[in-house]
């Protein structure tokens, strides 16, 4: 039998690891890290390559290792240029990987990586047994750090024109996107979020004069997802002040900054919709019809707003709890308290149940809005290994 089994292996779920190993909780033969994919952060390569993301929105200390400068000094000691930009020293995407696979070799992850899919996991007199679609784990102590990441949000109107014509829309973060230079033109993007603007000034490189980025509302520009504030003691105390779990939820809600850009990106875009790369719009889809290899893009009133030859939907992830075809048989059968929106309550440690954690979306009623983030992941794995 293991000590722990951490399901997920993305930023949650490596940071979750680091924290046990570093701490000396556990040691990496009595650790299985459980993941649909072959290896760590396989998710966040994906999503982030695809929008071409030069730098992450958060700062050089958010990342997963224990140690807040490790970052800072695994770049110091590889000196390489262009590895921080602007006066919060956020992190280029190249070196913040590069940092993760170094972390991943030093703790040597890949003895305790399964890759395979959850389909149950049920609490035992010793331990949590968690079944894969080929095997069967058993483990004293559970963590559960899924994220939303694989549950793309689709509008009504675009999931009628993927039934109508199967390639004339994609999800950006769809796993079968094919290859961005091999797209029908014109191409419009829907989303006013960081990875449509991203997305947006790649394609204007590939596609020139024929990149539209659609988008429903004005661009909402903020350096980061949720007030700084939120990182310590001055946002976080009165939230957890809060007992209604609702009020959490419309908290949450109100303090993150959906679809928003940083001012650099927000300056890059306006610096080639200038020079006629590309072409911002703000009107709001409603239906959508493909007729002769084109595709009309029309509002509430019927009217066309766009036509285009291939669209991209950067309409972000579904809000609803993720994991649920297997949880749902958890919750019900091990009674675990669960709020309104369905997702859990948990103890100041993050404690579900049992021997039983979560860190990330599924933490996010006791963590508040910084807990999807690198940010939250810390202070996730921090505040579990702290209470051991």
């Amino acid at each position: 039998m293991l000590e722990w089994i951490i399901i997920g292996g993305g930023i949650q779920g490596m940071t979750m690891a680091a924290f046990l190993l570093k701490s000396g909780k556990t040691t990496v033969d009595q650790l299985a890290i459980v993941d649909r994919n072959e290896e760590p952060l396989a998710r966040w390569k994906h999503c982030t390559e695809v929008v071409s993301m030069p730098y992450l929105r958060s700062p050089s200390v958010h990342h997963l290792d224990v140690n807040p400068f490790s970052l800072q000094k695994y770049v110091e000691k590889a000196d390489w240029n262009d590895n921080f930009y602007g006066q919060y020293k956020r992190p280029s995407l190249q070196s913040f990987n590069e940092h993760c696979v170094h972390l991943a070799d030093d703790l040597s992850i890949k003895q305790a990586w399964v890759q395979g899919e959850v389909t149950s996991a049920c609490k035992t007199g010793l331990g949590w047994e968690i079944q894969l679609q080929n095997k069967r784990l058993l483990g004293q102590k559970l963590v559960i750090s899924i994220g939303i990441g694989e549950q793309p949000y689709w509008p009504n109107w675009a999931q009628q024109l993927k039934q109508e014509n199967e390639s004339s829309v994609y999800h950006i973060f769809d796993e079968n996107i094919p290859e961005l230079t091999q797209l029908q033109g014109p191409v419009t993007i829907i989303g006013g979020g960081i990875s449509s603007v991203h997305l947006a000034l790649k394609l204007s490189k590939i596609y020139p004069n024929d990149v539209t980025l659609l988008k429903r509302h004005p661009f909402r520009i903020h350096d980061f997802d949720s007030d700084p504030g939120w990182l310590g003691p001055k946002k976080q105390r009165p939230f957890r002040d809060i007992t209604s779990y609702q009020k959490r939820r419309e908290t949450i809600i109100q303090a993150r900054n959906k679809g928003s850009i940083p001012p650099d990106l927000h300056k890059a875009l306006k610096k080639e919709v200038k020079s006629g790369l590309l072409r911002v719009m703000d009107e709001e889809v409603i239906s959508a019809v493909w007729r002769g290899g084109h595709i009309s893009l029309r509002d509430k009133n019927e009217k066309v707003i766009q036509q285009t030859g291939t669209i991209l939907l950067a309409t972000g992830f579904k809000s609803s709890m993720p994991g649920k075809e297997w949880l749902t048989p958890v919750i019900q059968s091990h009674d675990l308290r669960c709020a309104e929106c369905g997702y859990p309550i948990v103890s100041q440690s993050l404690q579900w149940g049992p021997g039983l954690y979560v860190t990330g979306a599924l933490a996010e009623l006791e963590m508040g809005p910084i807990s999807r983030n690198i940010s939250g992941a810390r202070q996730a794995a921090e505040r579990i290994v702290n209470s051991l």
